[in-house]
């Protein structure tokens, strides 16, 4: 019988264990501390993580109001205080596509359904935007804390109004998912959240009559 050296086993382990934890592992959003979010892992005690921290092969991305987006084994997920545990090893909840397919509609205006942090939203594509921007009324559906943003003055087609810059965990249409967005809450009414420049720089445009085509850059 073959013998294999003790530190052989011991790796094989460690990868084994690993391989079991990137499938089973679910996590939640139990309560926040401040700055930091209350994790309970695989139904474990509560874990106090700090943004950029980790803990049990799970760190957290970024913290905004009472939803958190963690990472493990590569993948993002987001996370709702109080919701049910995410199976964050899963490939349910992420979007590995590249391209994003538009037709106009009768105004000539290119408009998608689309999500951000995990709320369904109506969005319209905007190249005279600098940012993606949205209403006071969609950050607090979204459940954004924009008062803590930086406030800052937004022009529009109606004049100077007052605006607050935020980061948006994660911004999904169709099946590409972007992270890490930066977006203005304008204190304006809005019936459409407005996909500016900043998200469309993410991308190679191309228009054909009625039809645009974004392809993923980065």
């Amino acid at each position: 019988m073959k013998v294999w050296p003790l530190h052989a086993t011991l790796a094989a382990a460690c990868l084994l264990l690993a391989a079991q934890l990137s499938f089973a592992q679910s996590v939640a959003l139990a309560g926040l501390l401040g700055s930091k979010a209350l994790v309970v892992i695989d139904g474990g005690q509560p874990r106090s993580l700090a943004v950029g921290e980790s803990h049990q092969g799970v760190k957290l991305v970024s913290l905004q109001g009472d939803e958190a987006m963690v990472e493990m084994g590569g993948k993002r997920q987001s996370l709702r205080l109080g919701g049910a545990p995410a199976s964050v090893g899963s490939s349910g909840e992420s979007a590995s596509g590249k391209q994003i397919v538009l037709s106009a509609d009768s105004r000539g205006h290119f408009m998608t359904q689309g999500q951000i942090n995990g709320h369904s939203a109506s969005m319209m594509i905007d190249t005279g935007a600098s940012f993606v921007s949205l209403s006071v009324a969609q950050a607090e559906q979204f459940g954004l804390n924009y008062k803590q943003g930086r406030m800052q003055a937004m022009i529009t087609a109606n004049g100077v109004i007052g605006s607050w810059r935020v980061k948006l965990a994660s911004l999904r249409v169709g099946d590409v998912l972007l992270y890490d967005i930066d977006a203005l809450v304008s204190s304006g009414a809005m019936p459409y959240v407005l996909l500016g420049n900043n998200f469309l720089g993410r991308f190679q445009m191309n228009r054909n009559n009625d039809q645009m085509v974004l392809d993923k850059r980065f």
